[in-house]
């Protein structure tokens, strides 16, 4: 039976989980052994979903440290030979897994966005050349199949209960002895502003080219919705918006319940982006964008006349019922 590792980002615990889907796609969730690592005292989130819950003690290794985290990895796969290292693909995650693969002396492929199968071969499929393609990668060579996945790509939907065997890494004869000296101190801890992420937003209001002479106005309807505002590419290049925003291939991938398209044609780069969307409506002054082939409504309009219709419904649905408490 193969085996699978996960790291498990202490921050990013959903997304962590989310690469258990990954697993199941690459080899059934029924035909790999899995493993999980987590650097703390206790994981909840993991148990019952996979075989191995490897936990490095709390004091015994700072959780920024990359290094000894790497080396930590790298002997637990001498010790257990994975078919697969998985991690995702966060700030933390993005500095690790390259430290692992030079470990292992293995290639990596990073922000991996899905999995396919060709006659039985894997393909890990990535953005390539800032989003305007992707890349199907297979591997190759006797080494693990690393990859790092993007955020909020893969959702992970619990299936039958395991029987989580949990095994303290101090009990493990790795690098990690009481004696050892993490490679890592905190000197100083600045914070910064914090900001929203859309990948948190149930509601997403998102333009493109269609609305960028007033993406301003954008703003009001997520509002109104208690949502928050996202973009196209084309958008973002044009300077109308902040990168952060951007939904696609070559920015976030979402999955809100609402997922509003304001004059966004639909080009394979964004629709990679909100796949997991629950309901989409699209609004768009030509019927045959690809995008409205997708979307659970289609207006045809002017988005910008939407908008107006859309904040003025709501706001006298709201005060219609402010008056009717009173």
């Amino acid at each position: 039976m193969k085996r699978a590792l996960v790291y498990v980002d202490r921050y990013a615990v959903t997304d962590s989980l989310g690469l258990l889907a990954v697993v199941a796609r690459m080899y059934g969730i029924d035909s790999c052994e899995t493993f999980a690592v987590h650097v703390g005292s206790s994981c909840d989130e993991f148990y019952g979903s996979v075989d191995h819950l490897l936990l490095v003690e709390d004091g015994l290794i700072a959780p920024y440290d990359a290094a000894g985290i790497s080396g930590i990895i790298a002997e637990l796969h001498d010790r257990y030979a994975f078919e697969a290292i998985l991690i995702p693909a966060t700030p933390f995650g993005r500095m690790l897994a390259p430290r692992i693969a030079a470990r292992l002396h293995t290639g990596l492929v990073a922000d991996v966005t899905e999995i396919r199968r060709d006659n039985g071969e894997i393909r890990l499929v990535r953005p390539a050349f800032s989003g305007r393609m992707v890349a199907a990668i297979a591997s190759s060579g006797h080494g693990p199949v690393m990859l790092s996945v993007r955020p909020n790509a893969f959702v992970y939907t619990p299936g039958i209960h395991r029987k989580t065997e949990v095994t303290p890494i101090a009990s493990l004869t790795v690098q990690t002895s009481p004696d050892r000296r993490p490679s890592l101190r905190l000197v100083e801890r600045r914070g910064k502003a914090v900001t929203r992420d859309i990948r948190e937003s149930d509601v997403l209001v998102s333009g493109g080219g269609g609305v960028m002479r007033s993406f301003d106005r954008l703003e009001l309807l997520a509002m109104e919705l208690h949502g928050m505002v996202a973009a196209s590419r084309r958008v973002i290049d044009s300077g109308k918006a902040p990168r952060h925003i951007q939904v696609g291939q070559s920015g976030k991938t979402v999955s809100p319940r609402l997922y509003i398209a304001l004059g966004i044609s639909g080009s394979i780069q964004h629709v990679a982006g909100i796949r997991n969307a629950e309901f989409i409506i699209s609004v768009n002054s030509d019927r045959r964008a690809p995008i409205c082939a997708l979307s659970d409504i289609v207006v045809e309009g002017d988005a910008r006349e939407f908008i107006t219709r859309m904040v003025e419904r709501i706001r006298r649905g709201t005060t219609g019922a402010d008056h009717a408490h009173h």
